[in-house]
């Protein structure tokens, strides 16, 4: 048996306003329910049965096919004729994203959505706000009772089937609306918390993503000088609180309405830059690139050149299960435009001359990081051979997990070493390349993010990125 939260009747609506205020309200009914459950069994209640509340849900029905809509959009529609839904959470935390999305919807289709309530359980540490500490409250003996009375997460209805193209939609059930349901995001959010020490509303729409934290350091130095200024369109810049660094992390350069930018320092390797991405996607940012650094493979190349990847090798494995190594990872033209324009704009080269230190290429991601130490003919044969013009560890799996969670994604790298003609990385010359570099680089990416979201949300979110039969939401 259990006990479950008030279940109101589903209603539509041909407003996305409307739709968002009863999305908001439900849920902060079953959450403020959930909550009160669980204070009262901490003041010693004993539940005589199970206590569950629910995720409210978007739903949309429609027997017809697509009305006319503009070919350029690359979201804000469902295939074909059917019944679409999902689950929802934090909706004040979404509520721009959300609003956008039933907006296009109702445009799309002209059918009214339904707002209710899900089947899809809230588990009750998903439920607690930001301030609410449970651990001195909790010994072991109720944590352990606690799966007892209320739903816990559950990693099985959390998988990314929906992203990968795997998921099955049951028979007389309905197809899914977004990438991710509501639990799945839930998780997420708080992932993000613990991997960068800062909270998920702090996120802005445009990432950087490095693996140094001399980018870090200039960051922190730009961030602070661009918040102060009241010219910059910058409100403030965000760094993780505590005495202690987390593992990965994050900076925000506020925007208006979250357009500015976050970055984030991944540390080094592909593992790291797969769980991050995984967990920032479902905040469904405008864009992210890499800026880091690379070991230069040409020898025409000199120490601080540019490679802007248009291609990957990838070696690095960590996203084989979710994305088989046959998909290509294509370049996309918006990105690359910007990252271009920007090179040029803060070097103020053009033409002929922004070749001597531009290079457009494949990048190879490997997981082994002392992959110059392998058995001659080694990597350095493959990656002849795929033409890469640079090898790296972690930008194969931001593209490759931007192209998966339908993230529009780009790569600039800057040439560190040579390791194939001798030039290694030494403590003095590393130094002194970092001192020279760091700051031009960053203001490179900062510059291309700018550019980006100047074209707007709807031109910048690409095609490319659909699969035959896509989610409507982006």
């Amino acid at each position: 048996m259990q006990t479950a939260a008030p279940h109101p009747a589903r209603l539509a609506f041909a407003d996305a306003d409307a739709a968002l205020a009863q999305l908001t309200a439900l849920y902060d009914e079953q959450t403020a329910w959930l909550r009160s459950q669980l204070q009262a069994c901490l003041a010693g209640a004993t539940p005589t049965t199970r206590l569950r509340a629910y995720y409210p849900s978007v739903r949309l029905t429609t027997d017809t096919v697509l009305r006319q809509v503009d070919s350029r959009l690359a979201f804000g529609f469902v295939a074909g004729p059917g019944r679409y839904e999902t689950s929802v959470t934090r909706p004040a935390l979404f509520a721009d994203y959300l609003r956008e999305q039933l907006s296009l919807l109702l445009a799309n289709h002209g059918q009214p959505l339904e707002i209710g309530l899900s089947r899809e359980p809230i588990a009750v540490h998903f439920a607690l706000r930001d301030d609410d500490h449970l651990e001195g409250s909790l010994d072991a003996a109720l944590r352990a009772r606690l799966r007892d009375w209320f739903d816990l997460p559950d990693l099985a209805a959390m998988d990314d089937g929906i992203a990968n193209g795997t998921h099955e939609t049951p028979p007389g059930a309905a197809r899914p609306l977004a990438l991710f349901t509501a639990a799945r995001v839930d998780y997420s959010l708080h992932r993000l918390r613990h991997y960068t020490g800062t909270a998920p509303e702090q996120f802005q729409n445009f990432v950087l993503f490095t693996n140094y934290q001399f980018y870090i350091d200039e960051f922190q130095r730009l961030g602070r000088a661009l918040a102060a200024d009241p010219g910059s369109g910058y409100s403030a810049f965000v760094e993780p609180s505590g005495t202690r660094l987390p593992q990965m992390p994050a900076y925000h350069l506020v925007g208006p309405a979250h357009s500015g930018i976050t970055m984030v320092n991944i540390g080094v390797g592909p593992a790291n830059a797969k769980t991050i991405t995984d967990h920032v996607a479902v905040l469904r940012p405008h864009a992210w690139l890499m800026l880091g650094h690379c070991a230069g493979l040409r020898n025409s190349q000199q120490l601080g050149d540019y490679v802007l990847a248009h291609g990957y090798v990838r070696e690095d494995h960590v996203l084989d299960e979710d994305l088989p190594p046959w998909v290509p990872i294509p370049a996309l033209a918006e990105i690359q435009q910007a990252l271009e324009t920007a090179v040029a704009d803060v070097t103020q080269l053009t033409g002929w001359e922004l070749k001597r230190v531009l290079r457009t290429g494949t990048v190879a991601s490997t997981d082994n990081r002392n992959w110059e130490l392998q058995p001659h003919p080694g990597p350095e044969r493959r990656y002849s051979q795929s033409r890469a013009v640079a090898a790296d560890m972690e930008s194969a799996a931001i593209a490759a997990n931007g192209f998966r969670f339908r993230v529009p994604y780009g790569t600039l790298l800057c040439v560190s070493d040579k390791p194939l003609h001798g030039e290694i990385k030494l403590p003095g010359m590393a130094d002194q390349f970092y001192r020279a570099r760091v700051d031009q680089h960053l203001r490179i990416g900062i510059r291309a993010l700018e550019l980006l979201r100047a074209q707007g949300m709807g031109r910048l979110h690409s095609r490319k990125l659909r699969s035959f039969d896509e989610v409507a939401f982006q």
